[in-house]
């Protein structure tokens, strides 16, 4: 089953970061990411830049687009990882073996239903992550 693991933490703490810092907390990352796609469990992971540099486009009657991101909150999205695991028990193990590399923050464990254009999606692959 395809999980997102959408990784959560204060942007500022982390972007506050020096050079050492970052390289230490990605080292311990790519031990687990490596582990992961060794076993042929880790799909494309990815690491959003801050949301300074988002823009933002608000569907409203004309449209918006606004620079900075949809919503002021304590914790922002930095970053995730995309898992084809056997089910919730095992991405949940991913996620604490993530949580032990990387300090603070949060993951959020999302099913995912795979869309390509032109192609159905599986309803039954959606109902059963429910």
């Amino acid at each position: 089953m395809l999980y997102a693991l959408l990784c959560y933490n204060d942007e500022a703490t982390v972007w506050a970061w020096d050079k050492t810092q970052d390289a230490e907390v990605m080292a311990r990352l790519g031990v687990v990411r490596d582990r992961l796609e060794k076993a042929g469990k880790m799909g494309p992971s990815l690491r959003l830049l801050p949301t300074t540099a988002a823009t933002t486009f608000r569907k409203s009657d004309p449209p918006l687009v606004v620079d900075g991101p949809y919503a002021e909150t304590k914790e922002q999205l930095l970053g995730f990882y995309i898992l084809d695991v056997a089910d919730l028990e095992e991405a949940l193990q991913v996620a604490h073996d993530l949580g032990e590399a990387n300090p603070g923050g949060a993951y959020e464990i999302r099913p995912l239903a795979v869309y390509n254009a032109g192609a159905p999606v599986d309803p039954a692959a959606a109902s059963a992550a429910r």
